[in-house]
């Protein structure tokens, strides 16, 4: 069974088991803790190497979820319009 579905309109996927939800709510609750504390560690001074670093950790957290939604998910094919 798919923990996520392909999406009826557009490409990508959305959760619909309880095991996708789980796993969304998760990575949701992870990406809004890296923002909060890397906005709480930013000095007056912090410069671009904190923002590259703070880039970074969010692509790296996208790509994780993506690598997850892809291996339990719907194969994607094209563009979709609607069932």
């Amino acid at each position: 069974m798919y923990w996520f579905r392909a999406k009826t309109y557009g490409w990508g996927w959305t959760p619909s088991t309880w095991q996708g939800w789980a796993v969304t709510v998760v990575w949701g609750a992870g990406f809004i803790a890296w923002l909060v504390y890397r906005v709480s560690i930013k000095g007056a001074d912090a410069g671009p190497l904190f923002d590259l670093t703070t880039v970074s950790g969010a692509v790296v957290l996208i790509a994780v979820f993506s690598f997850v939604c892809w291996l339990k998910g719907e194969p994607l094919g094209p563009w979709r319009w609607g069932r």
